[in-house]
């Protein structure tokens, strides 16, 4: 019997270490004093992000209504900002989230997240702890803190926030990365390229490695830093090839957040993308004021390939999108 199709792409013991990991991340944040709540996964609304793109269905609400569009979530964040800003104190979520990606080794488009926010905390206190979470659920050593500064000018060469456009483009070329229309770059662009093809393959790999201190242009739903506004009070966590988690000492300005979605459908319209109404219930609560907190979203099924060892996210799913 051909059993190619219908089998499972996980091992028994993929499974049972799966279930040990989410039990270990439970009793962590048990231990800590933090709640486990519950949010949908399907919404009338979905981010702005220029490089996110969700799954989109209708759903008519009665026979006669017009068909309103919803979405799978890319994360549980907007919904889980709005138990913040309703006094639900420190709060995490073990959800499956929905990214309309490419297939492959790192992700499948179907994932398990874990997501948790830290009412108190700012993103340092925010690293630290998920440095202890990473020592307790999967034995990893104590992780490294870099700047995005630091890291550009060790790994690629120049100062990522003082570099012109002339010396951007140069680090391409002294990296042998070959672009066939620079010019249809942008800054941010060309800096994502250097991140991703040289900073990313030399951090991380003995070690979990934190980047923090992006620039400001990408400070997504991060607040600015008070002593160096030119960088954004997020972070990034990286370890054994792996992009882990990223977070941020959490924007909670409504009217700014509101900018930032403008400043994004903006720069949709520039890359010939549709618009996406913004979250009205997220600024919403944003307006009857959220907590100073900080917040971190992590994949658990890259989590568990390396606690396992495993190659391929296939062998950490049971049934990936080729098999679902």
């Amino acid at each position: 019997m051909n059993t190619s199709r219908w089998s499972p792409t996980t091992t028994h013991d993929a499974r049972v270490a799966r279930a040990a990991l989410l039990r270990d991340i439970r009793a962590f944040f048990d231990a800590r004093g933090v709640l486990e709540v519950d949010t949908p996964l399907l919404s009338g609304a979905t981010v702005t992000d220029v490089y996110l793109d969700p799954f989109e269905t209708v759903f008519r609400f009665d026979e006669s209504g017009k068909p309103k569009p919803f979405y799978l979530q890319t994360s549980p964040e907007y919904a889980m900002k709005r138990l913040l800003c309703a006094g639900s104190g420190p709060i995490y979520q073990l959800c499956k989230a929905f990214r309309h990606e490419g297939y492959g080794r790192w992700h499948n488009p179907e994932f398990t997240m874990l997501e948790w926010y830290r009412p108190g905390f700012d993103h340092r206190d925010l690293m630290n702890e998920i440095d202890a979470l990473l020592q307790a659920v999967i034995d990893a050593p104590a992780a490294r803190y870099q700047s995005y500064q630091q890291a550009f000018s060790e790994h690629v060469g120049i100062d990522p926030l003082s570099a012109d456009r002339e010396q951007k483009v140069q680090a391409l070329i002294t990296h042998n990365i070959n672009i066939d229309n620079v010019s249809s770059l942008t800054d941010d662009d060309i800096l994502q390229l250097l991140f991703s093809l040289v900073v990313e393959p030399a951090i991380g790999q003995h070690a979990p490695c934190f980047i923090y201190g992006f620039p400001a242009s990408q400070a997504a739903l991060a607040r600015l830093n008070q002593d160096d506004p030119r960088t954004a009070d997020r972070f990034e966590l990286y370890y054994r090839g792996a992009e882990l988690a990223n977070g941020f000492y959490e924007l909670s300005d409504a009217q700014e957040q509101r900018r930032r979605f403008e400043q994004d459908n903006a720069a949709r319209r520039d890359a010939g993308l549709p618009e996406r109404a913004p979250d009205e219930h997220l600024l919403a609560a944003l307006t009857q004021g959220m907590p100073d907190c900080a917040g971190v979203a992590m994949g658990v099924d890259r989590l568990l390939m390396i606690k396992t060892g495993a190659r391929h996210i296939r062998d950490v799913i049971n049934f990936p999108v080729n098999r679902a």
